[in-house]
């Protein structure tokens, strides 16, 4: 191997592990001051403070993978989120571990729906501040969802529901919850497409498998469905389910191979 490519991949693993240390350091200081502010503050002001160290943290890492050169990001689609009036489901498809950090840090707004063992992962303390949702509970999910979608909030749900499978064309089946929101709360839902030229951090990758450099991610936002009156929740999943993947399958530079 020239030693060109063996101080590049040296160079490039000492900053993918100062990355992970960010996040110990930085996840960990969030969560002290979570703690903190939690006790001092309630309601609203709460959520918003929660909201904004989240996504500070969240842009700095990113500010850091592209001044690094690791990381090729196009994100400005992602402002079209905070010009929608009213409530909203931000229904993107799911191809990596870290999709909601480059969401979040563009639109800080946002109410997360998320696992509850990342919810309570002691590295991401400020996201129960921030008044995100965990979904261990579905009863308790829905009625938490349409609450923040009643005052007027953004609610930010994966469709897949998990991680897109290895073996996945372009998407895993829908899940319902997203259309069973939609109806219930009558809004609309909006459809984002996360396309990249890695699986980095896809399901099943190992925490500590390094990827070929630069990553090159890209969102792009649809446009808005409204579930029809006349129209089943399992129609409209269908409906949305082809709009994925027409978006997704059309020619791009990175389409999922």
């Amino acid at each position: 191997m020239p030693i060109n490519s063996i101080c590049k991949s040296i160079l490039e693993w000492l900053l993918l592990i100062l990355g992970f240390f960010y996040w110990a350091v930085i996840g960990l200081l969030i969560t002290f001051l979570g703690a903190v502010l939690g006790f001092l503050l309630s309601g609203k002001n709460a959520r918003n403070c929660g909201r904004f160290l989240i996504s500070q943290s969240f842009k700095f890492f990113i500010g850091f993978l592209r001044i690094s050169g690791l990381l090729i990001l196009d994100d400005i689609e992602l402002k079209k989120i905070s010009k929608i009036e009213g409530a909203a489901i931000i229904a993107p498809n799911h191809i990596a571990l870290w999709d909601a950090v480059f969401i979040v840090a563009s639109i800080p707004e946002l109410v997360c729906v998320m696992k509850a063992e990342i919810l309570r992962n002691p590295f991401l303390g400020g996201a129960q501040l921030a008044g995100y949702i965990p979904n261990d509970s579905i009863s308790i999910m829905f009625k938490r969802a349409i609450h923040c979608l009643d005052a007027q909030e953004k609610l930010l749900l994966f469709s897949e529901g998990t991680r897109t499978k290895k073996d996945a064309k372009w998407i895993n089946p829908l899940k319902g919850g997203v259309a069973l929101l939609a109806r219930k709360a009558r809004v609309p839902v909006v459809p984002v497409f996360i396309r990249s030229n890695t699986r980095f951090f896809e399901k099943g990758w190992p925490l500590f498998k390094k990827p070929d450099f630069p990553l090159h991610i890209s969102f792009t936002v649809g446009d808005a469905l409204y579930i029809k009156s006349n129209e089943s929740t399992h129609a409209f999943n269908m409906r949305l389910e082809d709009v994925y993947i027409t978006a997704l399958s059309s020619p791009h530079p990175l389409i999922r191979s």
